[in-house]
């Protein structure tokens, strides 16, 4: 049986969840060899190597060593060093996931030189193209030759723009997989212990998005929505990097630190994090993930966004958008009690990756054996396929 050289990327601390019951899936199959590629755009050790050792992920075979920058150097560099590891060593197959700028750089890449490209959380939407990451979807689901999906909307979105059904398998919310793949040793951290929380007697809180944390008036507003949360449930609040600067380029850092009931911690690796959320009353984020992993769990969470691209975790789920001015409120309706417990989503059952694995095998190796070496086999020099572009 031919051996499919597949090149699964990672990139920024919600891929590197998504990645990790994929490359346990793939590495256990006789027909295909994995490269695990990572970019670099999370380079701090808590939102990286941290990441990779909770998950059980070996050193990556490719490290880009990217890093930050803004979003077109970011993309630029990405779409530079991959170019090259894919000209040196071709696979037959770049699966991408989520929708962060190496997601739509390494399928760029991908697709000019005419390597076949997979996007795992296909077809999400949030209608906003304010959000980088929504044009980041936007371009890889069209660049992509095999879109899966992880709910039924997603398939929908991408029926309304003219992808053709054959490219799209519905797998389920691989985020799911990653929890129950760490699930013992998530019950088994001391986290809560350690920070002296009782369980469910505390709300997790993140912040990241630009539109939350990059400009002063939307940041000092939720500071002191925070405060005043935290004066009726204590709040435990992992900050982000770039959050954490702009707290302190505002003015903001003491007085969110020195408030009464507010536990300011450094980024945490995922099975401490997912320790806290689990025993959470609810979660405050902008953040994706936690708006599928509270729906899973059960917990409610209050999304302060205006907008999300995972519609299912509220029409099913126990997510609910607020702006700052409703979250006081909300959290009040949520203690009393007054909250919706959703249920799971068809699929989100943990066995997502064995059914991309299976999807590949059958696309690659079954239907269509010629899929890959149709496009591998076309000469495209990198000047060629990107150059002249």
């Amino acid at each position: 049986m031919q051996r499919l050289r597949i090149d699964l990327i990672a990139a920024a601390r919600p891929n590197f969840m998504k990645v990790a019951p994929l490359f346990h899936a793939l590495h256990a199959q006789p027909w295909c060899r994995v490269r695990l590629v990572h970019t670099g755009q999370h380079y701090d050790k808590n939102m990286s190597e941290a990441f990779f050792s909770d998950l059980g992920l070996p050193a990556p075979d490719l490290h880009l060593g990217v890093g930050s920058g803004s979003h077109a150097e970011q993309t630029a560099n990405v779409m530079m060093a991959y170019e090259g590891a894919c000209l040196a060593d071709r696979p037959d197959l770049v699966v991408v996931v989520g929708d962060v700028n190496s997601t739509l750089a390494c399928a760029l890449v991908g697709s000019k030189l005419r390597i076949p490209v997979a996007h795992l959380e296909a077809g999400l939407r949030s209608r906003d193209r304010n959000m980088p990451e929504e044009i980041n979807r936007l371009v890889t689901d069209t660049l992509a030759d095999i879109l899966w999906t992880p709910s039924p909307d997603a398939d929908e979105n991408l029926a309304a723009e003219g992808v053709t059904p054959d490219k799209v398998t519905r797998v389920g919310n691989i985020m799911i997989d990653s929890y129950e793949l760490m699930r013992e040793r998530i019950d088994a951290s001391g986290e809560r212990r350690r920070l002296g929380l009782q369980t469910h007697a505390y709300a997790v809180v993140t912040l990241h998005r630009p539109s939350n944390v990059d400009a002063a008036t939307p940041l000092t507003s939720l500071v002191s929505q925070l405060k005043s949360v935290a004066a009726r449930l204590p709040l435990v609040f992992p900050v982000h990097p770039r959050t954490r600067k702009n707290l302190q380029a505002f003015g903001l850092w003491s007085e969110l630190t020195e408030a009464p009931g507010v536990h300011v911690t450094e980024p945490l690796g995922y099975v401490d994090f997912m320790n806290l959320v689990c025993g959470a009353r609810l979660a405050i984020t902008d953040s994706g993930g936690i708006q599928e992993e509270t729906t899973y769990l059960g917990i409610p969470c209050l999304t302060l966004r205006t907008t999300t691209e995972r519609p299912i975790t509220i029409t099913e789920g126990s997510n609910r958008l607020v702006n700052a001015a409703e979250l006081v409120p909300a959290v009040e309706k949520i203690l009393a009690g007054h909250w919706p417990h959703g249920r799971k989503p068809e699929l989100w059952d943990g066995h997502t990756a064995a059914r991309v694995a299976a999807d590949i095998r059958r696309r690659l190796l079954v239907a269509s054996p010629g899929i890959a070496q149709e496009k591998s086999g076309l000469e495209t020099s990198g000047e060629q396929a990107l150059g002249n572009a």
